[in-house]
């Protein structure tokens, strides 16, 4: 049965009702409500309406109602003012991205001490109906004004696995949204499937954990990795030193591989605390037996610092900018 988070399905508005003004001329618009309505309840004020019908009723509202005395929210997100809710309209475009699965993949090399190609970082780009770039904070944004982060982190996991089928036997990177996965073993099993139909070794994937969104259920991080790595996959921590990211979060989940944010990568060669920082992760990443990468390199005597102070894999500009195909198959 499919995740109802990952379905692009009519999105339902739920509004609240509050004020005299409302009160007053509720019972008037209860014909408008009940033609429509998927619930009502009207000693609460509260009713359910499809978009289409809850923006008819926004343009009714303005006129008619005290709209600083009304709220709304959507599934799997807080109560909103109403004041809000063209902002969530306007985001609409997303759901095509998604359910038309308009995603496309480039290629970022990671690199070993010698400068060899180690890896790639897959990263998700979209795609606008006339074929044209959409920038990634763009689309994440909106699907999270809209809760479709689930659908989309999904789609892009899929698509992130069709494009490591391509590298024949070099590992690749995925980004995942912790947050975005309710059940392991539901919302992962559409990117497994991909994955055993391709023929792709399970530990050439290697998933990471993006912390774009604060980590507060540790624990169910941790049933998320334990599903990936019952599996044969591999995982990594990403921006490390940065933001949630924490000694204390490398060792409750012992990740494959530790990344450190480019915070403190660029400029690491003149900067005490930026070293202080990366010395303090390398020590940890190795003694919980973890690689450590050095993500958004643009400089080679950050390369050269990083690499003799133990860093073993390297990311960013210096070693090439993420592409449409991988770098070495030019």
């Amino acid at each position: 049965m499919e995740c109802s988070g990952c379905a692009v399905r009519d999105l339902i508005v739920e509004f609240k009702m509050d004020g005299d003004l409302n009160n007053q001329v509720f019972p008037d618009i209860i014909e408008f409500i009940q033609s429509r309505t998927l619930k009502l309840e009207e000693n609460n004020r509260y009713f359910t309406l499809r978009e289409n019908d809850a923006k008819d009723f926004v343009d009714y509202s303005i006129d008619h109602l005290d709209i600083t005395k009304m709220s709304y929210k959507i599934p799997n997100k807080d109560w909103q003012p109403f004041y809000k809710i063209e902002e969530l309209f306007k985001v609409e475009w997303v759901d095509s991205v998604i359910r038309n699965e308009q995603v496309i993949c480039y290629y970022q090399p990671i690199v070993d001490k010698n400068n060899k190609i180690y890896a790639y970082e897959i990263l998700s780009r979209f795609l606008n109906e006339d074929g044209e770039i959409l920038y990634p904070g763009q689309v994440f944004s909106a699907a999270k004004e809209r809760g479709r982060l689930y659908a989309l982190d999904r789609i892009c996991r899929m698509t992130a696995v069709k494009y490591a089928a391509k590298l024949d036997n070099k590992k690749a990177f995925i980004n995942f949204i912790p947050t975005s996965i309710y059940s392991p073993e539901h919302c992962l099993k559409s990117t497994n499937e991909v994955a055993d139909r391709l023929g792709v070794n399970p530990r050439n994937l290697v998933f990471e954990v993006v912390e774009t969104e604060k980590i507060e259920d540790v624990n169910h991080l941790k049933k998320i990795l334990a599903f990936y790595k019952a599996r044969g996959y591999q995982y990594a921590l990403d921006d490390v030193g940065e933001g949630h990211s924490t000694l204390q979060m490398l060792e409750d989940i012992k990740p494959h591989y530790m990344k450190l944010d480019m915070k403190y990568v660029q400029g690491v060669t003149s900067d005490k605390e930026k070293q202080r920082v990366a010395l303090q992760f390398l020590e940890k990443a190795l003694e919980i037996h973890s690689i450590p990468l050095a993500e958004g390199v643009e400089q080679k005597e950050d390369f050269e610092w990083l690499k003799d102070a133990g860093y073993q894999l390297f990311q960013g500009y210096y070693f090439g900018k993420p592409l449409p195909h991988p770098l070495e198959y030019k």
